[in-house]
Protein backbone atom coordinates (compact mmCIF):
# COMPACT_ATOMS: atom_id res chain seq x y z
CA UNK A 1 0.00 0.00 0.00
CA UNK A 2 1.76 3.54 -0.94
CA UNK A 3 0.33 7.05 -0.42
CA UNK A 4 -1.35 8.45 -3.31
CA UNK A 5 -1.89 12.41 -4.30
CA UNK A 6 -2.43 12.36 -7.76
CA UNK A 7 -6.56 12.04 -7.47
CA UNK A 8 -6.11 14.72 -4.50
CA UNK A 9 -7.45 18.58 -5.00
CA UNK A 10 -4.54 20.96 -5.36
CA UNK A 11 -5.73 22.20 -2.11
CA UNK A 12 -5.38 18.67 -0.34
CA UNK A 13 -2.14 18.20 -2.07
CA UNK A 14 -0.80 20.99 -0.70
CA UNK A 15 -2.10 19.98 3.05
CA UNK A 16 -0.60 16.63 2.63
CA UNK A 17 2.73 18.40 1.66
CA UNK A 18 2.39 20.79 3.92
CA UNK A 19 1.82 18.28 6.71
CA UNK A 20 4.77 16.21 6.41
CA UNK A 21 6.98 18.68 6.31
CA UNK A 22 6.18 19.82 9.29
CA UNK A 23 6.16 16.02 10.43
CA UNK A 24 9.69 15.48 9.19
CA UNK A 25 10.86 19.31 10.32
CA UNK A 26 9.09 18.38 14.26
CA UNK A 27 10.87 14.78 14.06
CA UNK A 28 13.81 15.82 12.62
CA UNK A 29 14.46 18.84 15.09
CA UNK A 30 13.54 17.12 18.45
CA UNK A 31 14.82 13.76 18.10
CA UNK A 32 18.11 15.38 16.84
CA UNK A 33 18.42 17.10 19.79
CA UNK A 34 18.02 14.81 22.21
CA UNK A 35 20.59 12.71 20.54
CA UNK A 36 22.89 15.67 21.01
CA UNK A 37 22.16 15.25 24.92
CA UNK A 38 22.53 11.73 24.86
CA UNK A 39 25.98 11.79 22.79
CA UNK A 40 26.93 14.54 25.44
CA UNK A 41 26.05 12.44 28.39
CA UNK A 42 27.20 9.67 27.23
CA UNK A 43 30.62 11.46 26.77
CA UNK A 44 30.48 12.48 30.27
CA UNK A 45 29.73 9.53 32.10
CA UNK A 46 32.35 8.01 29.31
CA UNK A 47 35.47 10.15 30.85
CA UNK A 48 33.93 9.66 34.47
CA UNK A 49 34.10 6.31 34.38
CA UNK A 50 37.71 5.96 32.94
CA UNK A 51 38.91 8.35 35.58
CA UNK A 52 37.33 6.42 37.99
CA UNK A 53 37.62 3.30 37.74
CA UNK A 54 36.46 2.28 41.21
CA UNK A 55 32.71 2.66 39.95
CA UNK A 56 32.50 -0.33 37.96
CA UNK A 57 31.97 -1.99 40.99
CA UNK A 58 28.47 -0.57 41.40
CA UNK A 59 27.60 -2.47 38.03
CA UNK A 60 25.32 -4.85 39.83
CA UNK A 61 23.47 -2.14 41.90
CA UNK A 62 22.86 -0.01 38.38
CA UNK A 63 21.68 -3.15 37.30
CA UNK A 64 18.97 -3.82 39.66
CA UNK A 65 18.35 0.48 38.87
CA UNK A 66 17.29 -0.29 35.58
CA UNK A 67 15.30 -3.72 36.24
CA UNK A 68 13.71 -1.87 38.89
CA UNK A 69 12.39 1.35 36.62
CA UNK A 70 11.37 -1.17 33.63
CA UNK A 71 9.57 -3.19 35.86
CA UNK A 72 7.60 -0.17 36.77
CA UNK A 73 7.18 1.62 34.07
CA UNK A 74 8.73 -0.01 31.27
CA UNK A 75 6.13 -2.45 29.90
CA UNK A 76 6.69 -3.81 26.81
CA UNK A 77 9.10 -0.85 26.43
CA UNK A 78 11.80 -3.40 27.69
CA UNK A 79 11.50 -5.35 24.16
CA UNK A 80 13.54 -1.98 22.38
CA UNK A 81 14.01 -2.16 19.14
CA UNK A 82 12.07 -5.33 18.59
CA UNK A 83 8.91 -3.18 19.68
CA UNK A 84 9.15 -0.46 16.81
CA UNK A 85 9.95 -3.40 14.06
CA UNK A 86 6.43 -5.34 15.39
CA UNK A 87 4.24 -2.26 15.61
CA UNK A 88 5.61 -1.28 12.28
CA UNK A 89 4.60 -4.85 10.91
CA UNK A 90 1.28 -5.25 13.07
CA UNK A 91 0.06 -1.62 14.15
CA UNK A 92 -1.61 -2.29 17.88
CA UNK A 93 -1.12 0.74 20.00
CA UNK A 94 1.48 3.83 20.61
CA UNK A 95 4.88 3.27 20.99
CA UNK A 96 4.84 4.41 24.87
CA UNK A 97 6.64 7.66 25.61
CA UNK A 98 8.31 6.63 28.53
CA UNK A 99 10.52 4.13 26.32
CA UNK A 100 12.46 7.41 25.18
CA UNK A 101 13.78 8.39 29.19
CA UNK A 102 13.68 4.52 30.20
CA UNK A 103 16.24 3.67 27.85
CA UNK A 104 18.21 7.16 28.14
CA UNK A 105 18.01 6.50 31.77
CA UNK A 106 19.17 2.86 31.26
CA UNK A 107 22.16 3.30 28.79
CA UNK A 108 23.88 6.05 30.58
CA UNK A 109 23.79 3.88 33.89
CA UNK A 110 25.17 1.25 32.22
CA UNK A 111 27.98 2.82 30.32
CA UNK A 112 28.63 4.73 33.64
CA UNK A 113 29.13 1.41 35.75
CA UNK A 114 31.40 -0.39 32.98
CA UNK A 115 28.86 -2.40 31.02
CA UNK A 116 29.93 -3.27 27.29
CA UNK A 117 26.94 -1.92 24.99
CA UNK A 118 26.59 0.81 21.80
CA UNK A 119 24.28 3.79 21.58
CA UNK A 120 21.96 3.05 18.06
CA UNK A 121 19.21 1.12 20.24
CA UNK A 122 19.09 3.78 22.71
CA UNK A 123 18.76 6.55 19.78
CA UNK A 124 16.74 4.48 17.49
CA UNK A 125 14.13 3.80 20.52
CA UNK A 126 14.08 7.56 21.52
CA UNK A 127 13.37 8.55 17.87
CA UNK A 128 10.84 6.14 17.57
CA UNK A 129 8.70 6.44 20.24
CA UNK A 130 9.15 10.40 19.85
CA UNK A 131 7.79 10.29 16.42
CA UNK A 132 4.65 7.64 17.13
CA UNK A 133 3.69 9.99 19.40
CA UNK A 134 2.36 12.17 16.61
CA UNK A 135 -0.08 9.81 16.14
CA UNK A 136 -2.01 11.78 19.12
CA UNK A 137 -2.79 14.93 16.53
CA UNK A 138 -2.60 13.27 13.31
CA UNK A 139 -4.89 10.89 11.84
CA UNK A 140 -2.72 8.44 9.99
CA UNK A 141 -3.65 5.46 8.35
CA UNK A 142 -1.26 2.21 8.68
CA UNK A 143 1.20 3.25 5.84
CA UNK A 144 1.43 6.79 7.03
CA UNK A 145 2.24 5.34 10.94
CA UNK A 146 4.63 3.11 9.30
CA UNK A 147 6.57 5.92 7.85
CA UNK A 148 6.26 7.84 11.12
CA UNK A 149 8.41 4.83 12.65
CA UNK A 150 10.46 5.09 9.90
CA UNK A 151 11.06 8.48 10.25
CA UNK A 152 11.58 7.92 13.70
CA UNK A 153 14.06 5.30 13.31
CA UNK A 154 15.77 7.05 10.80
CA UNK A 155 16.18 10.65 12.83
CA UNK A 156 18.03 8.70 15.48
CA UNK A 157 20.64 6.78 13.75
CA UNK A 158 21.59 9.68 11.53
CA UNK A 159 22.08 12.28 14.29
CA UNK A 160 23.91 9.79 16.66
CA UNK A 161 26.25 8.49 13.73
CA UNK A 162 26.59 11.83 11.79
CA UNK A 163 25.46 9.68 8.74
CA UNK A 164 22.10 10.83 7.35
CA UNK A 165 21.84 8.81 4.08
CA UNK A 166 22.51 5.44 5.93
CA UNK A 167 20.23 6.18 8.63
CA UNK A 168 17.74 7.32 6.28
CA UNK A 169 17.85 3.58 4.67
CA UNK A 170 18.34 2.38 7.54
CA UNK A 171 15.09 3.49 8.76
CA UNK A 172 13.58 1.80 5.82
CA UNK A 173 15.97 -1.81 5.65
CA UNK A 174 16.08 -2.89 9.11
CA UNK A 175 12.30 -2.71 8.90
CA UNK A 176 11.85 -5.43 6.44
CA UNK A 177 14.54 -7.68 5.08
CA UNK A 178 14.99 -7.20 1.58
CA UNK A 179 11.54 -5.49 1.26
CA UNK A 180 12.20 -1.66 1.23
CA UNK A 181 9.26 0.80 1.62
CA UNK A 182 10.59 3.78 -1.32
CA UNK A 183 7.27 5.62 -0.71
CA UNK A 184 8.92 6.57 2.58
CA UNK A 185 12.35 7.18 1.33
CA UNK A 186 12.30 11.05 0.39
CA UNK A 187 10.48 11.80 4.00
CA UNK A 188 13.18 10.17 5.50
CA UNK A 189 16.04 11.76 3.53
CA UNK A 190 14.52 15.15 5.06
CA UNK A 191 13.95 13.48 8.29
CA UNK A 192 17.50 12.18 8.56
CA UNK A 193 19.22 15.74 7.62
CA UNK A 194 17.33 17.98 9.62
CA UNK A 195 17.90 15.00 12.55
CA UNK A 196 21.63 15.21 11.74
CA UNK A 197 21.91 19.39 10.93
CA UNK A 198 20.21 19.37 14.90
CA UNK A 199 22.42 17.32 16.31
CA UNK A 200 25.32 19.26 14.86
CA UNK A 201 24.07 22.97 16.14
CA UNK A 202 24.48 21.63 19.78
CA UNK A 203 28.65 21.12 18.47
CA UNK A 204 28.24 17.60 19.70
CA UNK A 205 31.13 15.91 17.84
CA UNK A 206 31.59 12.84 15.89
CA UNK A 207 33.98 10.29 15.64
CA UNK A 208 36.30 10.03 12.61
CA UNK A 209 38.20 6.65 11.56
CA UNK A 210 40.50 7.64 8.88
CA UNK A 211 42.25 4.82 6.26
CA UNK A 212 45.99 6.23 6.41
CA UNK A 213 47.29 3.71 3.65
CA UNK A 214 46.21 3.51 -0.22
CA UNK A 215 43.39 2.18 -1.68
CA UNK A 216 44.81 -0.55 -3.89
CA UNK A 217 43.45 -1.40 -7.21
CA UNK A 218 40.48 -3.60 -8.04
CA UNK A 219 41.97 -6.64 -9.18
CA UNK A 220 40.78 -10.59 -9.25
CA UNK A 221 42.70 -11.69 -6.45
CA UNK A 222 41.24 -8.41 -4.45
CA UNK A 223 38.16 -8.86 -4.74
CA UNK A 224 38.62 -12.60 -3.41
CA UNK A 225 40.67 -11.36 -0.63
CA UNK A 226 37.41 -8.76 0.01
CA UNK A 227 35.56 -11.75 -0.83
CA UNK A 228 37.26 -14.11 2.45
CA UNK A 229 36.96 -11.23 4.47
CA UNK A 230 33.74 -10.51 4.03
CA UNK A 231 32.93 -14.19 4.93
CA UNK A 232 35.17 -14.50 7.96
CA UNK A 233 32.96 -11.25 9.11
CA UNK A 234 29.52 -12.59 8.09
CA UNK A 235 30.67 -15.69 10.78
CA UNK A 236 31.52 -12.97 13.09
CA UNK A 237 27.79 -11.78 13.24
CA UNK A 238 26.73 -15.02 13.28
CA UNK A 239 28.23 -15.81 16.67
CA UNK A 240 27.61 -12.49 17.82
CA UNK A 241 23.80 -13.36 17.10
CA UNK A 242 24.32 -16.90 18.45
CA UNK A 243 25.77 -16.15 21.52
CA UNK A 244 23.61 -13.04 22.61
CA UNK A 245 20.70 -16.01 21.87
CA UNK A 246 23.02 -17.95 24.46
CA UNK A 247 23.36 -15.39 26.40
CA UNK A 248 19.74 -14.70 27.04
CA UNK A 249 18.38 -18.36 27.56
CA UNK A 250 20.50 -18.66 30.10
CA UNK A 251 19.50 -15.26 31.96
CA UNK A 252 15.59 -16.61 31.22
CA UNK A 253 16.06 -19.27 33.49
CA UNK A 254 16.50 -16.84 36.70
CA UNK A 255 13.05 -16.16 37.11
CA UNK A 256 13.44 -13.21 39.07
CA UNK A 257 13.92 -10.41 36.58
CA UNK A 258 15.81 -7.88 39.45
CA UNK A 259 18.39 -10.57 40.22
CA UNK A 260 19.41 -11.07 36.25
CA UNK A 261 21.68 -7.72 36.03
CA UNK A 262 22.40 -8.20 39.61
CA UNK A 263 24.30 -11.57 38.32
CA UNK A 264 25.59 -10.34 35.34
CA UNK A 265 26.60 -7.46 36.81
CA UNK A 266 29.13 -8.82 39.55
CA UNK A 267 30.64 -11.69 36.26
CA UNK A 268 31.13 -8.35 34.21
CA UNK A 269 32.89 -7.15 37.28
CA UNK A 270 34.64 -9.82 38.12
CA UNK A 271 35.68 -10.37 34.37
CA UNK A 272 37.17 -7.05 34.34
CA UNK A 273 38.79 -7.19 37.27
CA UNK A 274 40.42 -10.71 35.58
CA UNK A 275 41.43 -9.07 32.47
CA UNK A 276 43.04 -5.57 34.60
CA UNK A 277 41.66 -3.80 31.65
CA UNK A 278 38.38 -1.31 30.91
CA UNK A 279 39.57 -0.76 27.19
CA UNK A 280 36.71 -3.11 26.43
CA UNK A 281 33.58 -1.75 28.37
CA UNK A 282 31.59 0.96 27.05
CA UNK A 283 31.60 1.86 23.78
CA UNK A 284 35.47 1.40 23.29
CA UNK A 285 36.17 3.74 20.51
CA UNK A 286 39.64 4.16 21.45
CA UNK A 287 40.58 0.57 21.12
CA UNK A 288 38.33 0.97 17.04
CA UNK A 289 40.48 3.85 16.58
CA UNK A 290 43.65 1.95 17.23
CA UNK A 291 42.58 -0.75 15.07
CA UNK A 292 42.85 1.85 11.90
CA UNK A 293 46.49 2.09 12.68
CA UNK A 294 48.07 -1.00 14.49
CA UNK A 295 47.28 -4.89 14.05
CA UNK A 296 44.83 -5.78 16.54
CA UNK A 297 45.37 -8.61 18.95
CA UNK A 298 43.79 -12.16 17.36
CA UNK A 299 41.23 -12.25 20.53
CA UNK A 300 40.08 -8.60 21.01
CA UNK A 301 36.94 -9.16 19.02
CA UNK A 302 36.26 -12.04 20.80
CA UNK A 303 36.56 -10.41 24.13
CA UNK A 304 33.88 -7.90 22.91
CA UNK A 305 31.52 -9.88 21.27
CA UNK A 306 31.06 -11.76 24.60
CA UNK A 307 30.82 -8.88 27.00
CA UNK A 308 28.66 -7.03 24.75
CA UNK A 309 26.18 -10.16 24.25
CA UNK A 310 26.29 -10.72 27.51
CA UNK A 311 26.11 -7.50 29.01
CA UNK A 312 22.39 -6.90 27.27
CA UNK A 313 21.53 -10.58 27.46
CA UNK A 314 21.64 -9.99 31.51
CA UNK A 315 19.35 -6.93 31.05
CA UNK A 316 21.30 -3.62 31.21
CA UNK A 317 20.50 -0.73 28.38
CA UNK A 318 22.15 0.48 25.38
CA UNK A 319 22.15 -0.10 21.54
CA UNK A 320 24.73 -3.42 19.78
CA UNK A 321 26.18 -1.40 16.66
CA UNK A 322 28.92 0.19 17.85
CA UNK A 323 30.37 -2.96 19.73
CA UNK A 324 29.90 -4.58 16.16
CA UNK A 325 32.25 -1.69 14.96
CA UNK A 326 34.20 -2.48 17.36
CA UNK A 327 34.35 -6.59 16.71
CA UNK A 328 34.37 -5.70 12.65
CA UNK A 329 37.29 -3.20 12.92
CA UNK A 330 39.32 -5.50 15.88
CA UNK A 331 39.01 -8.62 13.65
CA UNK A 332 39.67 -7.08 10.24
CA UNK A 333 42.87 -5.51 11.68
CA UNK A 334 43.72 -8.77 12.57
CA UNK A 335 43.08 -10.40 9.23
CA UNK A 336 45.38 -7.88 7.63
CA UNK A 337 48.26 -10.33 9.58
CA UNK A 338 46.52 -12.62 6.91
CA UNK A 339 45.08 -11.08 4.11
CA UNK A 340 47.20 -9.01 1.58
CA UNK A 341 44.71 -5.72 1.78
CA UNK A 342 46.08 -2.97 3.91
CA UNK A 343 45.08 -2.82 7.61
CA UNK A 344 42.57 0.27 7.66
CA UNK A 345 41.32 -1.09 5.03
CA UNK A 346 40.49 -3.99 6.39
CA UNK A 347 39.16 -2.52 9.36
CA UNK A 348 36.89 -0.39 7.66
CA UNK A 349 35.53 -2.77 5.54
CA UNK A 350 35.21 -5.13 8.87
CA UNK A 351 33.40 -2.07 10.85
CA UNK A 352 30.93 -2.09 8.60
CA UNK A 353 30.41 -5.64 7.36
CA UNK A 354 30.06 -7.30 10.78
CA UNK A 355 27.18 -4.61 11.76
CA UNK A 356 25.70 -5.74 8.14
CA UNK A 357 25.46 -9.18 8.93
CA UNK A 358 23.88 -8.81 12.58
CA UNK A 359 21.16 -6.29 11.35
CA UNK A 360 21.01 -7.50 7.63
CA UNK A 361 21.08 -4.29 6.76
CA UNK A 362 23.36 -4.22 3.87
CA UNK A 363 22.87 -1.29 1.38
CA UNK A 364 22.73 1.32 4.94
CA UNK A 365 26.16 -0.60 5.71
CA UNK A 366 27.39 0.25 2.08
CA UNK A 367 26.16 3.61 2.38
CA UNK A 368 28.01 4.34 5.69
CA UNK A 369 30.73 2.93 4.42
CA UNK A 370 31.07 6.14 1.82
CA UNK A 371 30.28 8.34 4.42
CA UNK A 372 32.63 7.15 6.90
CA UNK A 373 35.59 6.74 4.61
CA UNK A 374 34.97 8.20 1.04
CA UNK A 375 34.32 6.60 -2.22
CA UNK A 376 37.79 5.15 -3.18
CA UNK A 377 37.35 2.02 -0.78
CA UNK A 378 33.24 1.63 -1.36
CA UNK A 379 33.33 -1.48 -3.62
CA UNK A 380 35.77 -3.21 -1.17
CA UNK A 381 33.22 -2.21 1.44
CA UNK A 382 29.96 -3.02 -0.77
CA UNK A 383 31.57 -6.76 -1.33
CA UNK A 384 32.70 -7.23 1.96
CA UNK A 385 28.93 -6.11 3.31
CA UNK A 386 26.86 -8.32 0.94
CA UNK A 387 29.04 -11.43 1.77
CA UNK A 388 28.79 -11.02 5.59
CA UNK A 389 24.81 -10.62 4.88
CA UNK A 390 24.69 -13.78 2.83
CA UNK A 391 27.18 -15.75 5.50
CA UNK A 392 25.52 -14.30 8.72
CA UNK A 393 23.03 -17.34 9.41
CA UNK A 394 18.84 -16.96 9.24
CA UNK A 395 18.54 -14.32 11.13
CA UNK A 396 20.25 -11.12 12.72
CA UNK A 397 19.58 -9.34 16.62
CA UNK A 398 16.43 -8.15 15.14
CA UNK A 399 14.03 -11.45 16.24
CA UNK A 400 11.10 -9.24 15.13
CA UNK A 401 12.51 -8.69 11.43
CA UNK A 402 10.53 -10.81 8.93
CA UNK A 403 10.66 -11.58 5.44
CA UNK A 404 12.91 -10.84 2.61
CA UNK A 405 15.37 -12.04 -0.09
CA UNK A 406 17.67 -13.67 2.79
CA UNK A 407 14.84 -15.98 4.26
CA UNK A 408 14.09 -17.36 0.82
CA UNK A 409 17.68 -17.88 -0.10
CA UNK A 410 18.40 -20.00 3.25
CA UNK A 411 14.54 -21.68 2.87
CA UNK A 412 15.82 -22.35 -0.80
CA UNK A 413 19.66 -23.75 0.77
CA UNK A 414 17.08 -25.98 3.02
CA UNK A 415 19.42 -24.37 5.64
Amino acid sequence: MAIKISNQTPRNKFYFISKWLIICCMVGFCVGSICAFFLFSLNWVTAYRENNSWIIYGLPLAGLIIALSYQRWGNPSGKGNNLLIEEYLYPQRRIPLVMAPLVLFGTLLTHLFGGSAGREGTAVQIGGAIADQLNRWFNFDKTERRILISLGITAGFAAVFGTPLAGAVFGLEVLLIGKKRYFGLLPCFLTAYIANFSCQLWHVPHTHYPIHEMIPALSLSNIGFSLIAGILFGLAAWLFTLTGDFFSAQFKKIKSPLLRPIIGGIIIVITVVLLKSTKYIGLGIPMIQEAFNNPSDYYDFLIKLVLTTFTLSAGFKGGEVTPLFFIGATLGSTLSGFIPLPLGLLAAMGFVAVFSGATNTPLACIIMGYELFGFQPVVFIAIACIAAFIFSGKKGIYVAQKGGIKEKLYRKLNL
